[in-house]
């Protein structure tokens, strides 16, 4: 049995830190036992900082950690999507597959225990296969003619199935409305919610609304320009206009878990809606990428405040520096008052396991259950996070 000491140690179980606690473990990570330090001299291993359970990086495209240092900042959605046409397989695949492989072992080094990842292709199967790291692929298209949309489905049940021949749990997902036909729409949303699981890219700019709503912005011109279909104009939020297509596949209530990742425009319009049809929203928080590209933020306020599910990602390398998860939570920290480290680690760690429907064996730490154990240091007099924080895994 071994065992680790630390000033804060964060179960996660519905408390707050135990002060100067401890986690019991076994070789294979399963936690014998947690409590109170009586004598930190006699302890072996302590940690000045906090031992924390396996983070859950809630949205990823590890498959384009190809394209690090290849963005400009602050271009808007529509200068990021030229830009992601433009360097998109400009790698050779050996480069590229390099670069998934240490991405994923840095993952795990710094904590990440299990992972909600976006793939368009078949790049990282059997580098995931090989992972300890446990990992729901979310198989995303794109299309926005209406008479392509059979085809597409094929292609990505195909995926799909070699997908699952690597043991991986993997189904279709929809990207976003703005890159999608209607028909791809529902019909992608059909397809995945048959696996109990959906991730859509939702509100993640002003752009995407001014489509929607107006018929205009630089989103707008950009699809135009390409002299592609651009989706209906509604009058309506885009979250809404997804909503509506959600209903073409079978009637509200929706009993699968359903991600929303970057809610950006998320009003409380948005959030009574999906309350009314959704039984099982969760929100994936990713405040770099979202700062990265049109140097915006979700209101979180908003969102506590409803008693959304938040989760934390970290998107990928094309709209972010890194993918560590203690420098979102430092972001969230840094531009949201009254964040204590213990509700950041509960999106982070507790709601990114529930999501995935992990949560008996992830998320926190409790007596049998195997979240892996990840140390957190340079914590400040209080025990907040610094710029100087960092992660890496204890088991």
């Amino acid at each position: 049995m071994e065992k680790v000491a630390a000033r804060y140690v964060y179960t996660l179980d519905g408390g707050g830190p135990i002060r100067d606690g401890y986690v019991e473990y076994g070789p294979d990570g399963v936690v014998a036992g947690v409590g109170q330090c009586s004598n930190l001299d006699s302890e072996k291993t302590f940690i000045e900082g906090a031992v924390v359970p396996g983070f859950v990086n809630a949205h990823c495209h590890v498959e384009l950690s190809y394209m690090w240092k290849l963005f400009r900042k602050g271009t808007g959605m529509a200068g990021f999507i030229d830009q992601i046409n433009a360097l998109r397989d400009t790698k050779p695949m050996e480069e590229k597959l390099e670069d998934i492989r240490f991405r994923m072992d840095q993952m795990w080094e710094r904590g990440v225990s299990a992972m909600a990842d976006i793939s368009n292709c078949a790049d990282s199967f059997a580098i995931k296969q090989e992972s300890p790291m446990y990992t729901r692929t979310f198989l995303e298209v794109f299309g926005t003619e209406p008479e392509d949309c059979p085809e597409v489905i094929k292609a990505v049940l195909e995926l799909q199935r070699k997908a699952e021949s690597f043991g991986l749990d993997a189904a279709p997902t929809p990207h976003a409305c703005y890159t999608m036909s209607p028909e791809l729409l529902t019909a992608s949303s059909r397809e995945g919610l048959k696996s109990g699981f959906l991730s859509f890219h939702s509100e993640e700019t002003q752009e995407e609304e001014d489509m929607l709503k107006f018929g205009r912005g630089p989103m707008w011109d950009n699809r135009k320009a390409a002299g592609m279909s651009v989706p209906p104009v509604c009058g309506k939020s885009s979250l809404l206009y997804f909503i509506d297509r959600l209903a073409e596949v079978h009637p509200a209530p929706f009993k699968e878990n359903i991600l929303l990742v970057h809610e950006v425009c998320m009003d409380q319009e948005g959030i009574d809606a999906v309350k009314r049809v959704m039984e099982h929203p969760f929100i994936a928080l990713c405040p770099c990428s979202n700062l990265f590209i049109h140097n915006a933020l979700p209101d979180v306020p908003l969102m506590r405040k409803n008693g959304l599910k938040l989760t934390v990602g970290t998107d990928s390398l094309s709209s972010n520096d890194d993918l560590d998860i203690v420098r979102e939570l430092l972001c969230l920290q840094e531009h949201f008052e009254g964040l204590e480290l213990n509700e950041l680690l509960t999106w982070a760690c507790l709601n990114g396991a529930a999501f995935l429907s992990k949560e008996d064996t992830l998320g926190s730490i409790q007596v049998g259950k195997k979240p892996g154990l990840v140390a957190i240091e340079n914590l400040d007099a209080e025990g907040r996070l610094t710029a100087g924080s960092h992660s890496h895994r204890i088991v």
